[in-house]
Formats: structure tokens, sequence, C-alpha cells
């Protein structure tokens, strides 16, 4: 029998009640404290959005055809991540302030970086300009592409114990003569801002947890469709890839909020078509134009993670950027496409600051 009482922060049970999804004979227990960590954000937390799985005909049968009208009518063509991003900021940047006035004290980052690739680099400088701009400490570790693990370990060991360093990421990829899961693994699961670790990878699959932190680009990607007024509950979502990064937390964080996820990866038989049955399009497979716009549904959301640096001499860095969707095409099939860049990029960096913010509050007993 299912439990007759949930216990949902406010920002929940509004989610709920705005989508008519509380079962009726149901009572709303609102939790005051955990709503003050996401006022930031759109998303509730994840366990305010669980609900009993009660079969019902109108969650199951849903009108596309509606949808795609309503949908139309609120929309443009374009997801501006860079202008999301930007709101997000301004409200960490407030609540730094607020702490560093209220108690002497500001988040910390650390982020380590393997190698010189080009890619992971301007990443890095990304990362460094946003928390300059919040006012987050930023203390960056750099080593050789043939650096040891034990010197990867020492670093995260030292930053591991540091009480002002209240985040920590190891940039990715690493050099392949490096053990990538041992390293995430080293990282304190309180300081896992990137939300990697295994602990709060396994809370974020399971149904009634919640992670301490959830990873940024899918948390991203689900804010962008929040915040554009997309609804995710009874949608088909397919997810294209199915990195530890990216495609696995983005497929299971759509599931908590009641999407029917598909993953499509290499190994699948007719990808073309089954991304076709996408309401929600997520391409996060790393490789540049993979998704045409024969791949997309007429009137779907397109969702680009795609961030592949490709030569061109007249930039100014002798490269750009492309997304794993075919753009020019995406645009002229769906409901609305995020930018490369400009899209995702952007809030991928606003989830990693808001995750330092909510890791300081803990450890700072800062409300």
């Amino acid at each position: 029998m299912w439990r007759r009482m949930l216990s949902v922060t406010i920002a929940g049970e509004r989610w709920l009640r705005r989508r008519n999804c509380l079962p009726s004979g149901i009572r709303v227990l609102c939790t005051l404290k955990t709503d003050h960590a996401y006022r930031s954000l759109k998303s509730p937390s994840l366990v305010s959005l669980d609900i009993p799985d009660i079969w019902d005909s109108s969650i199951v049968c849903s009108d596309f055809h509606s949808f795609q009208a309503s949908f139309n009518r609120n929309m443009g063509r374009r997801i501006d991540g860079l202008l999301v991003a930007k709101e997000i900021r301004f409200g960490i940047a407030t609540e730094v302030s607020r702490m560093k006035a209220s108690i002497g004290e500001v988040p910390g980052l650390a982020v380590i970086l393997v190698g010189q690739r080009r890619d992971s680099q301007v990443y890095v400088r990304n990362k460094i300009a946003a928390c300059e701009e919040v006012g987050i400490k930023f203390v960056l570790t750099e080593l050789p592409d043939n650096c040891t693990e034990d010197e990867i370990l020492n670093a995260l060991t030292g930053f591991n114990k540091d009480s002002s360093i209240h985040g920590i990421l190891v940039q990715l990829p690493l050099p392949r003569h490096l053990d990538e899961g041992r390293i995430l693994d080293a990282i304190r699961l309180e300081k896992d801002v990137d939300g990697v670790h295994p602990l709060n990878m396994g809370n974020l699959a399971m149904h009634g947890r919640e992670p301490l932190f959830i990873p940024c680009t899918p948390k991203g990607c689900v804010e962008l469709l929040l915040r554009s007024d997309v609804e995710i509950m009874g949608k088909r979502a397919v997810v294209i890839g199915r990195s530890n990064i990216v495609g696995l937390p983005a497929s299971l964080l759509l599931q908590r909020y009641h999407a029917t996820v598909s993953i499509v990866h290499p190994f699948t038989k007719n990808p073309e078509n089954i991304a076709r049955e996408a309401d929600i399009l997520v391409a996060a497979a790393g490789v540049p134009n993979v998704v045409r716009g024969s791949w997309i549904k007429p009137g779907a959301i397109v969702i680009d993670v795609g961030t592949n640096p490709i030569e061109d001499p007249s930039c100014e860095n002798g490269y750009r950027l492309i997304g794993d969707v075919c753009y020019e095409e995406a645009v002229k099939v769906a409901s609305a496409v995020t930018p490369v860049p400009g899209g995702v990029g952007p809030m991928t960096v606003a989830m990693l600051l808001f995750n330092t913010l909510e890791s300081a509050r803990r450890a700072l007993s800062f409300i």
C-alpha cells in the first residue's frame, strides 16, 4: 500500500499542483528547511517530486498535438542559455555577498586540470571567469599529460582536507593512462559538486533518495526546460549518449521528472527512428552534427549538449565550437533548439557555481 502522506518542499508542492499530479487522498506535508536551497532555481528537490506510480489514462495517453500548439504560442526557436545562466549567476552572486557580509566566508572551488587539451583549457577559463564574477574563491592545480595517479590523488587529498574549499572538480576527460574511476572516487562526497561520485549517482537513480549534488550538465538541461515552460512529465524523452557525466545522469534525472526515457548509444539499431519519437531530445554523443533534421520529430524540443571544437582559421582562437545537432536543419523542424555555443554550456557553469554555493552552505551551516 502506498504511503498516504508525501513530504515535499514548498517548491515541489507547487510544481506538482500546477500539473495536477497529486493523487486524491494524498496529504501534502510541506518541508520548509530544504526549500531555501532551491530558491535560485526553478527545479525543486528531487524527493519532493516523488509520487506513487498510479497509472492514469490522462497521463498515459497524452495529446502531443495540443502540447505542440501550446508550446509554439509561448516559445521561440532558440533557447538562450546565456540569458538564463546570467540570471542564475546574479542570484548566486547575491547569496555569496550575503554570506561574506554575515559570516566573513565565501564558497571555494578547486579544479584539477591535467594536460593541454584545448577544449578543457577553455572550460576551465570559463569557470575561473564565472567564479570571479560571483565572488567564489577559485584554486587551480595544473598537471602535465604524463603525470601519475598519485600526483592527482595527492592534490585531491589536500583539497579534501582544506576547509576553505567546498567544491572539487577534476576536469574530464583525463589522459588514457589514468584510472578515472579511482580518481573520481577519491573526491570527498560532500565536495563532489560535479555529482560524479557513485553515491551521488546512486541516489539520483533511486526513487525516494536525494543526491547531495546533481551532475551539472544534466541539471542545467532540466533547468532550461523548466524555465522555458516545457512540460516534462509524461513526455517521451530520448537521450543520445550514455556517458557517466551527461548521458546516464540526464536519463536518470528526466525519469525523476516522470518522462518516459530511451537511450541511444553506438550499438543502438535504427537510432534515427528512436530519436524521431522524442518530444524532448537530448544530444550528448560528442559527435559533431550527428543529429540531422530527419532525426527530429516535428515540434520537438532539442537540447544540444555537444561542444565539439572544429578548426576554423577565421576564428580568433583558430577553432569554433559546434554541437551534436545540425542546428540549421534542426531549427526548421523543432519547436525550440539550444544553440552551440550559448545554450547548455553556460548553464553547466552556472550549475557548478550553484552546487558550490550549496556545499558551502552545508559546511558553514549558513541559511
